[in-house]
């Protein structure tokens, strides 16, 4: 671990344990792409699984959270935004799925 810290140039075993955090939150952010990527290559066109929006949620939700810990107001604010994006294709993907209701009578 004193490696780590010295590498990372953090002060406590806390710091070091965020950083780990944040770059396992970048691995997750950066898995949407490699999801996205093997897809579309798979399907010979331009593909977005439903995978790249879960990836992504996940994968922001743990940036925003390292952005808060570290107190970044630019990085908070772009992966506060993007949450919004992820959600929403979410619940537009899910809410297609849903069979419609008949009208009441």
């Amino acid at each position: 671990m004193d490696v780590l810290m010295s590498l990372f140039r953090v002060d406590s075993r806390g710091e070091a344990l965020w950083v780990l955090f944040g770059f396992l939150a970048q691995a997750m952010f950066m898995m949407r792409f490699l999801v996205q990527w093997i897809a579309s290559e798979r399907a010979r066109a331009s593909i977005m699984p439903v995978a790249f929006w879960y990836f992504s949620l996940a994968g922001g939700v743990m940036l925003l959270s390292y952005a808060v810990y570290r107190q970044d107001p630019v990085f908070i604010m772009g992966q506060a935004l993007g949450l919004v994006i992820y959600i929403r294709n979410l619940w537009l993907i899910h809410a297609g799925k849903m069979p419609e209701q008949a009208p009441p009578k």
